[in-house]
């Protein structure tokens, strides 16, 4: 689950990590208003939205003024960034930056434990940074036993700082973003830029968290901001009906019995030049009511022009499935082409009940998904 920059910052200074003075507003008249309250004849104009890049897209500009601010704002507010409507925008001083620095936590499976990561490449892509100038990133294995004593905090600080206050500054903000992080179960919490003022302070202008979904029972205020898209409320509903699925944004609608034949399938599916349109696991099931919900979700999908069902009957008999998919299809009426491959327990008597049906019965996952892509 994602947060905006504006209610990370709200997290980042309860915890006393300082942050610059912004107010979030819906309207260009907010604007204004907030433009009043601060005091500042410059100030910045931020996109809110759950996506990076806002800066590369228009979505972040300096405004000089109230009539600069009015433009700014005029402009964001609607703006489509990565299919994102912006509909709030955080107004906040200007701040006097000497110099930007990266700091995030983030939960690290190689190394099975959270990881600070800092850069002296700040406001700047990471990715683009790790990929380009690895040397440029600085990895710090946090022990869960220890967290990040003085010690630890100092010595991460001396990798961005030389100045002995800028460094007991910075560690100390290591140490509370570190306890912000561990309290709400976040999977990444983080500053870029933080940033090293004319005036010699330490503060994060821009923050962002991500947290555990897993977890949020444990935080009803942060679920409480959750604001789903489209797809993961879709993915949600799937979720409450037994299904994993996940949106992929291609063409071939995918229903699988396993998450491994699901990732296999989806690789075929690219090995034959197509784009699966999902990850979509039934589990073990062949009830009826079962494949119409998945098939209602895979439809929902303007994208999907072909519907490829891949079953591994093991348990499951293959001819129990196909008489549920027979029955799910009485009920549930399609133009989009279907393809079935069958193969496992009784596969030939499921493949048998099949015939006649309308729809495309393949034996092999590979004529399956040639037919899936062809058809496409």
């Amino acid at each position: 689950m994602k947060i905006h920059e504006y209610q990370a910052k709200e997290l980042f200074a309860t915890y006393g990590i300082p942050v610059d003075r912004s107010i979030v507003c819906r309207s260009v008249e907010d604007a204004v208003k907030a433009y009043s309250q601060l005091d500042s004849q410059k100030v910045i104009v931020k996109a809110q939205v759950h996506t990076g890049g806002r800066g590369k897209a228009g979505g972040v500009k300096l405004a000089n003024g109230e009539v600069e601010l009015r433009k700014h704002a005029a402009a964001i507010l609607g703006m489509d960034i990565k299919r994102f409507i912006v509909d709030r925008i955080l107004v906040g001083q200007a701040i006097n930056i000497v110099k930007e620095y990266y700091v995030s936590y983030v939960v690290d499976r190689k190394s099975k434990s959270t990881i600070l990561m800092l850069s002296k490449e700040g406001g700047m892509d990471i990715e683009e940074v790790a990929r380009t100038s690895p040397e440029k990133i600085h990895r710090f294995v946090i022990d869960p036993s220890i967290g990040v004593p003085d010690y630890l905090a100092r010595e991460a600080a001396f990798k961005l700082f030389d100045d002995i206050k800028q460094v007991r500054q910075a560690a100390v903000i290591f140490q509370k973003l570190y306890k912000l992080f561990v309290a709400t179960d976040a999977s990444l919490a983080e500053i870029n830029p933080l940033v090293l003022t004319k005036e010699g302070d330490i503060m994060a202008i821009d923050a962002k968290m991500t947290f555990d979904d897993n977890a949020l029972f444990r935080h009803p205020k942060i679920a409480a901001l959750n604001e789903p898209t489209e797809e993961e409320k879709k993915e949600q509903n799937a979720k409450s009906k037994g299904f994993s699925y996940v949106n992929l944004g291609g063409e071939i609608g995918c229903m699988v019995n396993g998450a491994g034949l699901a990732m296999a399938t989806m690789d075929m599916i690219k090995l034959y030049g197509g784009n699966p349109a999902n990850f979509l696991d039934i589990g073990g099931s062949s009830n009826p009511t079962k494949v119409i919900e998945a098939m209602k979700l895979l439809l929902s999908d303007q994208n999907v022009k072909v519907v490829m069902i891949n079953i591994f009957g093991g348990i499951t008999r293959c001819d129990d499935v196909a008489k549920g998919l027979l029955e799910a299809f009485k009920q549930f009426k399609t133009d989009i082409p279907v393809v079935i491959r069958l193969t496992g327990t009784n596969e030939k008597e499921g493949r048998a009940m099949l015939q006649g049906s309308g729809l495309y019965v393949a034996e092999t996952m590979g004529e399956a998904t040639e037919k899936a892509v062809s058809l496409t």
